[in-house]
């Protein structure tokens, strides 16, 4: 009776606590290959899997006085009992969970470190994983934990064979796990897991350790294979382990391996790497704790604790969507996937969305995204004037593999980018060293940017479009910042130069696509409308350049438009982008009129598909169209990054 009044409790409790129901959850997040989530509300009802979908499993047992209790991976009822998980839990940079197992309770931790002001802890690709038990009944349990990784953490298909070997440094234990095959970089692509490297299950040494290992030894399948340890826990004391990936090199470029940031320094290695980890466990579970709390509190603060929630669960997808590398002269590049959607690496109109929760905390990150696009240009290898889309097939960075060029979207997000950079650092030095090259590319902009010919936009699954009013808003507000750019380098016959040109083209383009209670989808097109998501920077990097009146118009129109699930993207189909809608939102000039926008997309991710979060669905059904575990969910930060920039 007792523990079902404990269950009521904290079921009760949490209910108010949190209203988004996660698609999935996030476990262990870093890049587009060491990513494991949870697929259903109960952890104990389905194995763990990596973001698309394939199994990579991790099982957890505890044992309560001989009794084994499984609260991590599918239970097998016919060997242990099924744990009762009371609560879950998702904040920025950690995943908790509760349940009941017999007579204690268990709390689960699953820390993501992800903490942007820290570019090293960020790089790490290791998470930690905590236990702490309590009696329920007062009562003296001997209580075990038995913890399993799957050899499949290592492979892309599971018929693969690996090789298992155990480890001991200074103040840890452990084994790791990689393929016999280590073809290193061998393979490009969307649907695909790393085979190269190693999965690394480490824990502390203790004095008086009971901890035992159970290693398959030799060479073995990867299929439904694991390697286990066991350990006593004590009630009310803190347990942890780490669980890593060293992936050896990370990305290819210009036909290069690069390393992970992280290993940047040729006399790192895992074990090292793992040992830095461990003595940052105290500190960093303090500053993630505080960085949760302080994040929450934030976004509440400009968008509403719905807002709020949808930034946590944004937050780790959109930076393990990432890899962070160090070239051979030291420069930090940090590249993004197109996930489920065309595999895509370092992708210009991915960076674009992504951009506010880089430029929010770290712009380090942010230039790491267009350093290589301006490189590709500026090394002779893309002649084109506008900026490339796209760098190669993740995780080679060779040059473009996409067969359309995106001229105006690119050239303009780029310029626009760098602007908002400067305005984050109150220098332009990151847009000095690549002048030339910005010059080229609003000097088409001018050209050819305003009344756009046929050709693709970011949102390329809409099909090309000519005379798109919003992708000419994007031209606009590239001009404009290059004229910012301009004035923060003391050019100010540039400055005045562009920023009128910008000027004249908002008076003309608000004519052009003007009809009536709103603005059309294409200057040619007079009952059509679309999101002027674009429009968004006018205010948060203060160019002015339109009347508050344009975009309160949309905003008003907009509201009638919403469905059940969302605004759409426009008046084609019925399909939008998240966000997209959260920066359509951040027009609003009001919090009620920006939560009307909000609490539709809580609606789209309480009953969306069980995959991590779509940004591509359906507003009348909520369903996925496309798309999973992007990074684009950094969108989400664009009001937190309003507030930033006032």
């Amino acid at each position: 009776m007792k523990n079902i009044l404990v269950l009521f409790l904290c079921c009760f409790e949490f209910g108010f606590a949190q209203t988004v129901r996660p698609p999935a959850y996030p476990l262990i997040t870093h890049d587009p290959y060491f990513s494991i989530w949870s697929f259903s509300d109960q952890l104990n009802n389905s194995s763990t899997r990596h973001w698309t979908g394939k199994n990579h499993p991790l099982e957890g047992a505890l044992l309560v006085d001989g009794k084994p209790y499984k609260f991590l991976g599918e239970t097998d009822l016919n060997k242990e009992m099924k744990a009762v998980q009371i609560s879950d839990e998702i904040t920025a940079t950690q995943t908790t969970y509760k349940f009941i197992c017999g007579k204690v309770e268990l709390k689960l931790m699953f820390t993501s470190p992800l903490l942007l002001d820290e570019i090293e802890t960020v790089a790490r690709p290791a998470s930690y994983i905590s236990f702490v038990t309590k009696s329920l009944d007062n009562q003296k349990h001997e209580i075990k934990l038995r913890f399993s990784v799957g050899n499949e953490l290592a492979v892309n298909t599971p018929d693969q064979t690996v090789e298992t070997k155990y480890f001991e440094s200074k103040h840890l234990q452990g084994f790791y796990t990689g393929s016999t095959e280590q073809n290193v970089l061998g393979k490009k692509g969307d649907n695909l897991r790393i085979d190269w490297g190693y999965a690394y299950l480490a824990v502390p040494v203790l004095q008086n350790s009971t901890t035992s290992f159970s290693i398959h030894k030799g060479i073995q399948s990867a299929d439904k294979t694991f390697n286990s340890l066991e350990t006593k826990l004590e009630t009310g004391k803190n347990f942890h382990l780490i669980l890593a990936y060293d992936d050896l090199f990370s990305v290819q470029y210009y036909g290069k391996n690069l390393r992970p940031w992280w290993r940047k320094d040729s006399s790192m290695t895992a074990e090292k790497m793992l040992e830095i980890v461990e003595a940052d466990y105290p500190r960093l579970m303090k500053k993630c704790d505080e960085f949760d709390k302080k994040m929450y509190a934030d976004a509440s603060t400009v968008g509403g604790t719905q807002y709020a929630q949808l930034c946590q669960l944004a937050y780790r997808q959109a930076i393990a969507a990432h890899k962070i590398v160090a070239t051979q002269d030291g420069t930090l590049l940090f590249f993004s996937k197109e996930n489920f959607s065309n595999g895509s690496i370092g992708t210009v109109d991915v960076t674009y969305p992504s951009a506010p929760l880089f430029l929010l905390y770290n712009t380090t990150l942010m230039k790491g995204m267009l350093e290589f696009i301006f490189q590709f240009s500026e090394n002779g290898k893309w002649d084109k004037p506008f900026a490339a889309h796209d760098m190669g097939t993740y995780p080679l960075a060779n040059g473009q593999t996409y067969k359309n060029d995106m001229p105006v979207e690119e050239s303009g997000n780029m310029i626009i980018l760098t602007a908002a950079i400067a305005m984050v650092d109150k220098n332009a030095d990151f847009a000095k060293k690549h002048w030339s090259t910005l010059t080229q590319w609003v000097e088409f902009l001018k050209k050819d940017g305003f009344d756009p010919a046929n050709q693709l936009c970011t949102d390329d699954f809409a099909g090309h479009l000519a005379r798109n009013a919003n992708l000419s808003i994007k031209a606009i507000m590239g001009i404009a910042s290059y004229a910012k750019l301009a004035e923060m380098l003391g050019n100010k016959n540039k400055a005045e130069e562009n920023l009128q040109i910008a000027k004249d083209m908002s008076v003309k383009w608000q004519t052009m696509a003007d009809v009536g209670d709103h603005y059309a989808l294409t200057f040619d097109k007079g009952n059509t409308w679309s999101q002027k998501y674009n429009l968004v920077w006018d205010h948060i990097l203060k160019f002015d350049l339109f009347p508050k009146e344009v975009a309160q118009k949309e905003v008003t129109y907009y509201l009638t438009k919403q469905k059940d699930f969302g605004l759409p993207l426009d008046s084609r189909k019925t399909y939008t982008k998240s966000d997209w809608i959260m920066w359509t939102a951040t027009l609003a000039n009001n919090k009620n009129d920006f939560e009307a926008f909000v609490k539709p997309l809580v609606r789209f991710v309480n009953e969306t598909n069980r995959v991590p979060l779509s940004d591509w669905h359906e507003t009348a059904n909520a369903k996925q169209v496309g798309f999973q575990a992007r990074s684009v969910v950094g969108g989400y930060f664009i009001k937190m990054l309003e507030k930033k920039m006032q």
